[in-house]
Formats: structure tokens, sequence, C-alpha cells
């Protein structure tokens, strides 16, 4: 008698929730330290990154997503001269307290940066402006007009 097994997969990241980074594609024509500090950002304006969080080491985040660490500390230097997050040599990334306006700011720039990525998708799909309202009246379960 054979007995099926299944096997799973399960990556280990720098903390026990899924990847933050998880979805970063190289063969994106958005650099790979932009879609980086994107993600940074978006997790900071949501509070899913807290003031004083730690970002995981360059190390970490290069051996993680299987890129040159060089990627990553562009990304945080990045991060760094537009006030997101603070690098101490030798202790780490931490994020920097944001003023809560300058929170709702990011929020509503990253809103718009999420429907012009639909958008964009959408088209490239060939997805009619009808069909994308449809589909998101269903999901949002309300008429959008």
């Amino acid at each position: 008698m054979r007995v099926a097994v299944n096997c799973y997969s399960v990556p280990v990241h720098w903390n026990s929730e899924p990847s933050l980074f998880h979805g970063i594609d190289p063969r994106s024509p958005i650099p790979l330290y932009v879609q980086i500090a994107d993600r940074v950002r978006l997790a900071i304006a949501t509070g899913t990154l807290g003031s004083a969080a730690p970002l995981p080491s360059v190390r970490q985040l290069a051996a993680e997503l299987r890129i040159n660490p060089a990627t990553v500390i562009q990304a945080y230097r990045d991060l760094e001269a537009q006030g997101f997050v603070e690098i101490r040599h030798g202790a780490g990334t931490f994020v920097r307290e944001l003023a809560p306006g300058r929170r709702a700011r990011e929020r509503s720039q990253q809103a718009v940066a999420l429907v012009r990525k639909l958008l964009a998708e959408a088209r490239r799909s060939g997805v009619s402006l009808a069909e994308l309202q449809r589909a998101l009246e269903t999901e949002l379960g309300v008429k959008v007009t």
C-alpha cells in the first residue's frame, strides 16, 4: 500500500510573517532597488513597519532576494535620503518616525501608484475599462460611478 505524502517548502524570512519583499521581480522594467524602496515606503505608510523597526540587514535581504548587496544598499540609501529610514553603521537600518501628515500623503501616493499599475496591467491584458469597473464593483460590493 502506498501512502501519498505531500511535501511543502516553507521559506524562512527575517521575521515570522511573509516577507515584505515577496514578489520583487528581477524581470520587471522597474529597477530592483526601486521595487525594494517602494515596498518599504508602503509598509511605513500603512504602519506595517513602525517607528524604529529594523529592516533586514543588507546581507540578509540580498541573500533572500538573490541579488547583489549593492542593490539593497542603493535602496536603503535612497530611503535614507528621503527621510524614511536611518542607517546606523554597524547596527543596521531602522525606520524613522514620520509625521502623521507625511504618512497620509505617502499612503495617498501609494494608492495612486497602485491604480496606475492596475490600469497599465489591464491595458496589457486587453481588459476594457468597463470590465475592470465591473470587477471592482464585484470585489468592493458597491457600484462605482
